[in-house]
């Protein structure tokens, strides 16, 4: 059996794009923000009833079931042995999927295999969907290795943030946005599940109304990654959407985690937002529009092509 490629919800729908979130999104929210809630039930009610079908975390899983949504998550490996053990116990619980963060990009490219393959024979062997993140500081980090990898593995799915390339890599450099592209074509193909957030040269995580033009570049990304998803696609595959707009720091004093990924700006006294450049939430509901329009436009590029064989 080979390794699962795309996420499946046995209906006849024709495929779909599925608005999910990452509960990374709603974590910290100032009190000031449109999606501000006291606890993670509240939470997840408020997610639901806002049309979002499953939320993708960090272990919160249990949780997120109760709350009678559906779950998918993220995990990370650093050895060939973990993989197996996620698929199986995540397969058990219900869950529909599972982004992976593997390794900790100073991988030789054996020791990249080694983990790529346990990846692939742990989706295989239990039939659970288990996608690589293309994130810093992981084995997908430099986009020359991820696509040799590709040719290696030509098997391997994605979980696409696509932040960490755009500002990572500079896509952008010389001007050379489509021609860089091209070269990421066989990742961008392979993606079955979607972090999103969207940054520009210089912030991995910028507001969808900031002046310049990152925003475009990411919905011709996403509607490149959503024509590799349709192409061969069948009744009842779904891509999750997830948007992932994470906050400045996590927790206070000593154990404060400081993510720097919404970048503070100066706060007034009276800013509901307390520094935060947007509310993350409204954020989300921004990035599943552009989102949406991309996958239209990739339905229509793919039918277009279909019609033409």
């Amino acid at each position: 059996m080979p390794p699962i490629d795309r996420t499946c919800d046995e209906s006849l729908a024709a495929p779909y794009l599925r608005k999910d979130i990452n509960l990374g999104t709603v974590l910290n929210l100032p009190r000031g923000s449109l999606g501000y809630r006291a606890s993670l039930a509240e939470q997840l009610k408020m997610l639901k009833a806002a049309g979002h079908v499953a939320a993708n975390s960090w272990g919160q899983y249990q949780e997120v079931l109760a709350a009678g949504m559906r779950a998918t998550g993220m995990e990370r490996i650093t050895h060939t042995g973990q993989a197996d053990e996620i698929a199986r116990t995540h397969k058990a619980l219900g869950m529909d999927a599972t982004a992976l963060h593997v390794g900790n990009s100073f991988e030789t490219d054996p020791e990249m295999d080694a983990l790529v393959a346990s990846v692939l024979e742990a989706s295989a062997k239990h039939g659970y969907p288990l996608y690589i993140e293309t994130h810093r500081g992981t084995i997908t980090q430099d986009i020359r290795r991820t696509v040799d990898m590709v040719q290696r593995f030509p098997d391997v799915r994605f979980n696409a943030d696509m932040s960490h390339f755009y500002t990572g890599h500079e896509l952008n450099y010389a001007g050379e946005f489509r021609q860089r592209l091209e070269w990421l074509a066989p990742v961008l193909e392979r993606v079955r599940f979607m972090h999103g957030r969207i940054s520009n040269t210089g912030c991995i995580q910028a507001p969808v109304h900031d002046t310049g033009i990152y925003v475009g570049h990411f919905a011709i990304m996403w509607q490149r990654c959503f024509e590799g998803f349709l192409r061969g696609a069948q009744p009842g595959d779904y891509l999750s959407f997830n948007a992932e707009i994470l906050p400045l720091r996590i927790g206070t004093g000593e154990d404060t985690l400081w993510l720097h990924y919404a970048q503070q700006r100066p706060a007034l006294p009276d800013d509901p937002l307390e520094g935060e450049p947007s509310d993350r939430y409204l954020e989300a509901q921004y990035l599943w529009d552009i989102a949406s329009q991309a996958f239209a436009d990739a339905q229509a590029t793919v039918s277009q092509e279909n019609t033409v064989k």
